[in-house]
């Protein structure tokens, strides 16, 4: 069921797209599910977590939906050119997606409190809401629905919607009715991305385009700049005083030359 990206306008194609905390070495790419028949360590990658969360997925919408959209093996990382037409992309498909899974693969119940006992390295809560790419991709879609890591749903962005507010700062408004009906300041959107954290550096910045309705190219390997060039490219585009208040980019983040996008 799945598909390697979705139309530019995919507004009327029938899919659902998933949102998930990647897992290191575990996570299938674009040319390993292309090519799964022919690899030797095929049947070891059907074990793998990524794999069986993909399988887990499909199975959910299978009868609900003609196409699963994962970003671990639906885009090509091989090619510069397909890498930053999809991350400029991204908000857009997953605002026009039929439904959004968000996998919290770390827990069995949404969560209503801190717990940093379970949760030590992210803030006191599943990790999925501590990543900076989730931020967006909660945001965009208009139907989210939450599982656990039994593939449980545990609620949704509307049910859940007071619950979220407090674990991520996103006004009520904004998750029950996206930006369609609230434009958030540049400090406003810096504030809700201030304790998430990103893999790369550049994806501090990178991971916030949409919701600040920028298109910027991707220069992985330029570091702290890619947050210097969103500004840049936001204060073309808008008279927003508040950006002056941000020098830095809001999210921690490490080096790892392993690209994970979450």
């Amino acid at each position: 069921m799945h598909h390697r990206y979705p139309a530019s306008d995919a507004i009327d194609q029938n899919y659902c797209i998933l949102s998930h905390r990647w897992v290191q070495d575990q996570e299938v790419n674009y040319k390993q599910m292309k090519n799964l028949s022919e690899l030797d360590n095929a049947h070891d990658i059907l074990d793998w977590d990524g794999y069986q969360k993909i399988l887990k997925a499909c199975e959910v919408a299978n009868g609900h939906f003609e196409y699963l959209w994962s970003d671990t093996c639906c885009i090509d990382r091989r090619s510069s050119s397909e890498m930053s037409e999809a991350i400029n992309s991204m908000f857009r498909w997953y605002k026009n997606s039929k439904q959004c899974y968000a996998y919290l693969h770390d827990t069995y119940d949404f969560p209503t409190e801190r717990d940093f006992t379970t949760f030590t390295n992210s803030n006191g809560w599943p990790e999925w809401f501590s990543r900076g790419w989730t931020l967006q991709e909660l945001i965009a879609p208009d139907d989210l629905r939450f599982f656990n890591k039994k593939w449980e749903e545990i609620g949704s962005k509307r049910s859940r919607a007071s619950e979220i507010a407090e674990i991520t700062r996103v006004p009520v408004l904004v998750l029950k009715d996206g930006l369609s009906s609230y434009k958030p300041s540049f400090a406003e959107v810096m504030a809700w991305a201030a304790e998430r954290r990103t893999t790369l550096v550049e994806d501090e910045a990178y991971s916030l385009i949409g919701l600040l309705g920028v298109n910027m190219p991707m220069l992985y390997g330029e570091g702290k700049k890619a947050f210097q060039r969103l500004q840049l490219e936001f204060m073309q585009m808008s008279n927003d005083q508040s950006i002056f208040a941000w020098g830095t980019a809001p999210c921690i983040s490490k080096r790892d030359p392993s690209w994970h996008h979450d």
